[in-house]
């Protein structure tokens, strides 16, 4: 598989970061104030004789069915900056390539506390119009095949933006979520003003971005933002779990379903019927249902 771009190259034209680290607004959660020359810990296989080792933002485990990403900056609490972003986009680009399910999760017991702040506050107005992390995150949304958020730690302002655009959102007791972005003087702008009055509903989404307050994992599962809770050791194999199940689907039926869920409710249900048309008429459908019967004759 292609890798993203390397820490060291020079940023790319994507999207800057744009969503903050906490702030004030929840003082037990961990800052991310790192500066562009952190190389996260992780380094992947593969050295240039000239620059020495390539280290990555994100670290990929490709598979034939599904991808795991993770955020692999731990000792800067995994914060989202330019170059996390530029190598969001590479990851992106294979998989709309080769569309395969995307597992997304952190290291170090955190997913992503956030935007890198030193960062962050150099940006200008016209940085904010380029779309920021709006375009990464919309991106990862409007993948072909399922993502899967595995929430472990905290996912606050950037980083719960980036576990809002999944499908499926998935965590562990210690997972906390929450947008600060206010406490610092901006608006949460790459997803949660409009993602996240679809997930929980538009009242307890205007709670949670005017007054900043993090929630709790038992609190985003009886809303509805987390599908379920596991331990820590058990996450993984839990996203993989749900993986599973959805690569023992029709692929091309998996990615209808995901497209019909995106498409505005105006368009419903003419959108179905031409979906379902393409499905029809194809051999996959023919080959389980035939499957089915001889099945059910036994």
């Amino acid at each position: 598989m292609t890798r993203a771009t390397p820490a060291d190259a020079p940023a790319s034209d994507a999207p800057p970061s744009d969503a903050p680290a906490p702030d004030a607004s929840a003082p037990d959660a961990p800052a991310s104030d790192a500066s562009d020359n952190d190389a996260p810990d992780h380094v992947t296989s593969g050295t240039d004789a000239s620059a020495g080792p390539r280290a990555y933002r994100v670290r990929i485990d490709a598979r034939a069915d599904r991808v795991v990403a993770t955020l692999d900056r731990p000792h800067r609490r995994n914060a989202i900056d330019q170059t996390t972003v530029d190598e969001l986009h590479a990851l992106c680009s294979e998989l709309e390539e080769r569309p395969r399910t995307l597992i997304l999760t952190g290291a170090g017991g955190i997913f992503a506390a956030g935007a890198d702040i030193a960062e962050l506050r150099e940006r200008t107005g016209e940085d904010a119009r380029r779309g920021i992390n709006a375009t990464a995150f919309d991106r990862i949304r409007r993948l072909p095949m399922p993502v899967i958020a595995a929430v472990d730690g905290f996912a606050l302002g950037g980083g719960a933006e980036l576990a809002y655009a999944a499908d499926i959102r998935i965590g562990t007791p210690r997972a906390r979520f929450g947008n600060p972005e206010p406490g610092l003087g901006i608006i949460a702008a790459a997803g949660a003003s409009w993602r996240l009055p679809e997930i929980i509903g538009h009242a307890r989404a205007s709670e949670l971005l005017l007054s900043t307050r993090v929630i709790d994992a038992d609190e985003a599962l009886a809303w509805g933002l987390l599908s379920s809770v596991h331990r820590p050791e058990a996450l993984l194999d839990a996203a993989h779990a749900i993986v599973d199940r959805i690569a023992a689907n029709s692929v091309r039926a998996t990615i209808l379903t995901k497209r019909a869920l995106l498409v505005p409710r105006a368009e419903h249900p003419a959108i179905d019927g031409e979906l379902q048309a393409d499905l029809f008429d194809s051999a996959d459908k023919r080959s389980r249902m035939t499957a089915f019967l001889e099945r059910k004759k036994r």
